[in-house]
């Protein structure tokens, strides 16, 4: 696994008096190898969840029927890390919020939502509080906790970062106390689905019966059109059966989820369906009269959006015969 370290980018303030009872992580904690902690903060709980679900909400609270809800919220099922740190009340959520924020868009981590204060986030403290680790989704005591998550001035980040075949959900809560700034970093691992690996023969078959077929087994480096090693079995399988068929034509299209902004999505799919294309034509020979590429984003999807899962699978690069 490719590990991603935050830096906090902006100076922090110091305080001679930082915890006297809190001085030093609880025994056998350790910071997540992705998300590298708040400079000057405590690891007062630790805890790794091998298996379990997890409601991500990625939108404001809002009242449905008279009761707190989110408008949007991902339904995650994975391995589970929380970790609560601790840091002086000097740094407030706002500050603390702001560095988390910068140091994750630099990581190449993907926000979902986020929001400081209850203007940005749809409500009172209180209210989230309640909604989200209470009565409502009850993500405080299914994973637990030191400190409860009550408190006055809080912050939110909802963030996603994908390698390969796992996609890691990072959820960081950030409240103000009386005596202290406590910070809720819950990391959720999802294996995306194992799709297997396209043969020239599957390749044969599902084209002649259907016309198109999804490429398993090509692999992007997150959110970018680059090809990574991994695909290389994959393309020469691709290559193998375009070669025995040169009096075809065929689209290689790019698909995306609905996750993100739609025009980046189209602009995504079609370079990652012409980078196969041309990774075909200029490593392996595929005569470029038989190949077109083109993208359509989230326009075809082959399951809902709802789950990761669907996602997962609704991000491909699609084979069809013209």
């Amino acid at each position: 696994m490719k590990k991603i370290t935050l830096i906090l980018v902006i100076a922090l303030m110091f305080s001679t008096n930082l915890f006297a009872l809190e001085t030093e992580d609880i025994k056998g904690a350790k910071d997540n190898p992705l998300i590298s902690r708040f400079d000057n903060s405590v690891i007062v709980y630790y805890n790794t969840v091998k298996w379990d679900t997890y409601i991500l909400p990625v939108s404001k609270i809002i009242k449905v029927e008279g009761q707190n809800a989110w408008k949007k919220k991902l339904k995650l099922e994975g391995e589970v890390n929380r970790i609560q740190y601790v840091t002086d009340k000097n740094n407030n959520a706002s500050f603390v919020y702001m560095n988390y924020l910068s140091a994750l868009k630099k990581s190449g981590w993907e926000i979902l939502f986020s929001g400081n204060g209850s203007n940005e986030l749809g409500n009172s403290s209180y209210e989230w509080q309640y909604t989200m680790f209470g009565e409502g989704l009850d993500l405080g005591d299914k994973f637990g906790g030191k400190y409860n998550f009550r408190g006055s001035d809080y912050a939110y980040i909802a963030a996603k970062f994908e390698e390969n075949d796992t996609s890691y959900y990072a959820m960081i809560y950030i409240i103000e106390k009386d005596d202290f700034t406590m910070i809720n970093q819950d990391i959720i691992k999802v294996k995306n689905p194992d799709l297997g690996l396209v043969t020239a023969k599957q390749l044969t078959e599902k084209i002649d019966k259907k016309g198109h077929l999804a490429l398993d087994g090509i692999f992007f480096e997150t959110g970018k059109a680059t090809i990574t090693e991994k695909s290389i079995p994959a393309l020469k399988n691709i290559a193998g059966y375009l070669n025995n068929h040169k009096n075809k034509k065929f689209f290689i299209v790019g698909h995306t989820d609905n996750m993100g902004n739609f025009q980046d999505n189209m602009t995504l799919s079609e370079n990652r369906a012409k980078a196969v294309m041309n990774e075909l034509i200029n490593k392996y020979g595929v005569d470029k009269n038989q190949l077109q590429a083109y993208g359509v984003a989230n326009l075809s999807p082959i399951t809902s959006n709802s789950t990761e899962k669907g996602r997962a699978k609704n991000r491909r690069v699609e084979i069809v015969e013209q």
